[in-house]
Parts: C-alpha cells; structure tokens; sequence
C-alpha cells in the first residue's frame, strides 16, 4: 500500500470510529492535510469547518452546532442561552453557540457556527459541569439550576425576560427543584436578585 493508501485507510478508520475529527488528530495518525483534501474533494471525508471533518453520510442532529463547537474549543462549556435550550426550558432559538471558556484561554476566530465566548472566572467555570454525548463527541454543558443562576448573573447579556423564563420552565418541567436552583444563585452571588422571582413561582407549591 502506498504511503497516501496507508494514510486514507487510517483517516477512513478514524472516520468510522464516529463523531467529528480534529485536524490534530488526523495528523496523530500520520494522515496529512494534504490527504485529508484530497478525502474531500472526492467525496470520502466532509470539511465542517476549518480543521474540523466528518464522515459524509453522518447523522446530523439538531444539536450538531455543539458538537462542533465543542471540538473547536475543547476547554469551553455550553452555557446561558445555548444551554437553556439544549435542557429545553427556553424557546430562544439563538444564532450563535454561547460558551463559557476560563478568563485566559484561547478561541478561535471567524469559522462556523459562530461562538458567542463568555469569560467565566475559575469558580464559576468548573462546578455543575456535565458531559454529554452528541453525535459521539463529548460536550460539556452546565447543569439546569446552575444554568438559570447564570443567566440571572447575566442578565445583561441574555435579558431579564429570558432568565425568567428559563427559571419558570426549569420548575415548571421539575428539571431542577427550588433548593438546587436556590444553591446555585447563592453560589453564583445572585440569590438577592433571583429570590422574589423563585419565591413567587413556588408559592403555590
């Protein structure tokens, strides 16, 4: 087998592995850029974005913009907007992909789906982190209650209205009880503001 032979079969074998490649991983391989182009352009491997590939016939979900994401920036975690509707307590329908990454990390520029990159300082980055699996691709996204915290932290950025209506949905669909989500803001510094709003929504309860 040829050198470039050898190179496809090992790119068709991390290919079929499942989920979406880095261009670092192909290269972990030995499978050259050069390679992975050719693999394009004649149909076997699909560019998403720049550095970013995938098996043509892959299953697209409606959460493939995360899993992308999630590949181009390794280190960042789905928040505020983004995670509201992955939890499915929102119906914003958000054009760009919001991501908590740490005050000092690197992102990267331009590419699709456009990040929206909030800036979270150490305790508030790595605590209600889980990890999901979306089209084989581990993502991480923030729990539901501390996801409603933060979207009352910032709710400058996402709007009141949108917070609210997270926090409304969160415990409408019991995704999160009144004393997680109450930790979570105590955590986040926003219990002040969001408990007349929780107080109200559980009076009745």
């Amino acid at each position: 087998m040829s050198i470039i032979g050898s190179q496809r079969a090992e790119a068709h074998a991390l290919l079929e592995a499942g989920g979406i490649r880095r261009l670092a991983e192909f290269r972990a391989r030995g499978v050259t850029a050069a390679t992975l182009s050719r693999m394009v352009e004649a149909g076997e491997a699909m560019r998403l974005s720049r550095g970013l590939y995938q098996k043509p016939d892959a299953a697209i979900t409606a959460q493939h913009s995360l899993a992308e994401s999630a590949k181009r920036v390794p280190k960042g975690v789905i928040c505020l907007i983004s995670a509201l509707v992955f939890h499915q307590i929102s119906l914003q329908l958000p054009r760009d992909v919001w991501m908590a990454v740490g005050l000092k990390n690197w992102l990267p520029r331009g590419g699709s789906p456009r990040i929206r990159a909030m800036r979270f300082a150490d305790q508030h980055l790595h605590n209600a982190v889980e990890t999901v699996e979306i089209e084989g691709v581990p993502v991480k996204v923030f729990g539901v209650a501390k996801t409603v915290a933060d979207c009352f932290r910032h709710r400058s950025k996402v709007g009141l209205p949108v917070a609210i209506e997270g926090l409304k949905e969160a415990l409408r669909q019991r995704k999160a009880t009144p004393a997680e989500i109450a930790e979570a803001a105590m955590r986040g510094g926003v219990w002040s503001v969001m408990r007349p709003y929780v107080e109200a929504l559980t009076a009745d309860g």
